[in-house]
């Protein structure tokens, strides 16, 4: 059940990361900082920040749970825990 709950905090920070996609607070603002517009930077800040929580939920195994595989197969080895290769199901 600790691994339910885990996943479902990833449903909120999804929720954030979408709201805040659009730089809201910004809208009417003309500064520029380094010959492009701030919202451009705040797009350039929050991708990275997306990329970075998307790894994460990647390494959590949160997407193979999601997708209904199972998380502790050997990726490296194209492996899964029962013992076959590549989807080969004989």
């Amino acid at each position: 059940m600790k691994r339910l709950r885990s996943d479902l905090l990833w449903v909120p920070t999804f929720a954030i990361l979408v709201a805040f996609a659009v730089p809201w607070p910004l809208w009417g603002v003309d500064r520029v900082v380094a010959g492009l517009p701030v919202w451009i930077w705040w797009h350039v800040a929050w991708l990275g920040l997306c990329t970075a929580l998307f790894a994460l939920f990647v390494r959590s195994g949160a997407w193979e749970r999601g997708m209904g595989q199972r998380p502790d197969g050997d990726a490296s080895t194209g492996r899964d825990p029962s013992g076959s290769v590549g989807g080969d199901r004989r």
